[in-house]
């Protein structure tokens, strides 16, 4: 047994040291371990900075042209999210001034709305939006539902006034709101998407470069009969436990600055502990290795990894519910994100980064990425040792034609 055990930690290391020649001297491989996981977190961040939108193009028709009516288009472009850059003659013309992305919103006052002010009656100021994106429709609406409230309490206490009647405290709302947006302070839509962004580079950059290695080893397979000579003959336990210290090793700075180092740069939430980040992101290490070893088996190409990307990629976005929750999502979908080492990921970084959640707390999430850590630890291992049963065999079936 002692012997046994030896032979074993001898065969893990010498994959784990083969694992690294054939890493470092793929060029390719480099890409994906190195250069992706390093330069996409800025390109995307970059992308999204400034992370709010301000001063956004609006057209104003004012059909009732009275002192009101040009104050409260004064009120309205006094706002941080919008600029009214003009005013035209007709609903016509403003809607050519949208049709050629001049503008991102109309706003068309009605020849009745200072007669219906005057009245005590409610006035309606129809908008119509550019729904080319919700976030410059979520921003307008926003600053128009705001300053809404804000000449509402006006208007009331300019009533109270012309009656006689104390107008004091009128000029606010009866009941003030405050808004306090957890793991998001600024609103950014980086700070939003970014820390789970962060967890889809991770698993995407292993998995492709891992891809990657096999389809280099499917190629070797079909030059030498069945046989790669660059691949160590080792139990498929070693092998498997090699390859993922291998990526853990390599990837573990990846992690410092991924989750760190980002973080820090570009000021997004990063209210969690680093303790509890490292913990939390090693069983998405080891599960992603392990999915990517399974999915190496169906790549005969090198250059196939590549299809790889461009067809998960999106897929995973969806699924990991940071662009649609994922109780909104059907029982299978859920089932299929469930998989996806990435989907938990996403979900219990994302609050514990954000929302300054401990481990404990996403305990959900943690164990969901060890039960994935050993289904495709098993998974893959069936997989290389299938493979390798079928290697010996057309080993053993040469030497008997050479013989």
């Amino acid at each position: 047994m002692l012997r046994y055990i030896t032979e074993w930690f001898k065969s893990l290391y010498s994959v784990w040291r083969r694992e690294f020649t054939l890493v470092f001297k793929d060029v390719g491989v480099l890409i994906f371990f190195l250069f992706l996981p390093t330069v996409y977190p800025i390109i995307y961040t970059l992308i999204y900075n400034p992370e709010i939108v301000v001063e956004l193009p609006v057209v104003v028709v004012d059909h009732c042209a009275t002192t009101r009516s040009r104050e409260f288009i004064r009120e309205v472009d006094a706002t941080q999210a919008i600029d009214i850059t003009g005013r035209a003659a007709s609903l016509s013309e403003a809607r050519e001034a949208m049709n050629e992305h001049k503008v991102y919103a109309i706003m068309e006052i009605p020849s009745d709305f200072d007669r219906q002010i005057g009245r005590g009656e409610q006035a309606v100021i129809p908008v119509y939006y550019d729904m080319g994106l919700l976030l410059r429709y979520r921003t307008i609406l926003m600053a128009l539902s705001d300053l809404q409230i804000a000449v509402g309490a006006q208007l009331r206490g300019e009533v109270l006034e012309n009656i006689g009647l104390p107008a004091e405290g009128m000029s606010e709302t009866p009941i003030n709101s405050e808004a306090e947006f957890l793991g998001d302070r600024t609103q950014g839509f980086a700070s939003f998407v970014i820390p789970g962004i962060l967890i889809l580079i991770l698993q995407q950059s292993l998995v492709l470069g891992i891809a990657m290695l096999s389809g280099g080893s499917a190629e070797r397979r079909r030059r030498n009969m069945g046989y790669d000579p660059m691949e160590i003959d080792a139990p498929p336990t070693a092998t498997l436990i090699g390859k993922t210290l291998c990526y853990t090793v390599i990837y573990l700075p990846m992690v410092l600055y991924l989750f760190i180092g980002v973080p820090h740069i570009f000021s997004l939430p990063h209210d969690g502990d680093y303790v509890h980040y490292l913990l939390f992101i090693l069983p998405l290490i080891t599960a992603s290795s392990f999915m990517g070893i399974m999915l190496g088996t169906l790549i005969k190409e090198r250059e196939s990894s590549l299809i790889v990307l461009v067809f998960t990629s999106v897929i995973f976005i969806f699924l990991s519910g940071l662009t649609w929750p994922r109780y909104g999502m059907s029982p299978f979908w859920r089932a299929v994100g469930g998989l996806v080492p990435a989907t938990w990921g996403v979900q219990g970084f994302t609050r514990m980064n954000s929302n300054g959640a401990t481990l404990g707390q996403e305990s959900e999430s943690y164990i969901a990425l060890w039960c994935l850590t050993a289904f495709y630890f098993v998974i893959s291992y069936l997989i290389v040792r299938y493979r390798r049963a079928r290697q010996r065999r057309l080993q053993w079936a040469v030497k008997q034609s050479e013989q």
